[in-house]
């Protein structure tokens, strides 16, 4: 079942703010910014806990992708997805997550976790996973609200 994003009432700095103290609980990224999404998008917090748990880090640990990235497109896809039964939406779901790592790279200069840490790099972190959170929760609500 699809969810219609005209009825999703979006309050960011609320939706920045659980996502935080998700993170603070010791959280992963993915999960924080999707369990913090959850309620808006008819979720249940405790499956997408789950869901969400082998996206941190970078991808399971291996410091690939943003996990924050994962849990905005998870929530894209829970908002774009013509659902089970019709499964025709994912070319639209697919640009909608490549426009949104599109500007989560615009903004921080990378998606890569280890980049966006500084591990491995002489130049340093570019963006906290506190930041990083905070963006993709940013970028997200732009998404939907657009």
């Amino acid at each position: 079942m699809a969810i219609n994003k005209d009825e999703i009432s979006l309050d960011r700095e609320a939706l920045k703010a659980a996502a935080a103290d998700y993170h603070a609980q010791g959280f992963n990224c993915a999960q924080s910014v999707i369990c913090a999404m959850a309620p808006k998008l008819g979720l249940d917090d405790h499956t997408a806990f789950a869901l969400a748990e082998g996206f941190g880090a970078g991808m399971g640990g291996m410091t690939e992708t943003c996990g924050a990235i994962a849990g905005g497109i998870m929530a894209l896809g829970q908002v774009r997805s013509s659902g089970f039964d019709a499964p025709g939406s994912k070319g639209a779901t697919y640009r909608m997550a490549r426009a949104y790592c599109d500007a989560f790279r615009d903004k921080n200069g990378s998606t890569v976790c280890r980049e966006l840490k500084g591990v491995g790099t002489d130049t340093g972190a570019l963006r906290s996973c506190a930041g990083c959170i905070d963006d993709a929760i940013d970028l997200l609500v732009d998404a939907l609200e657009a």
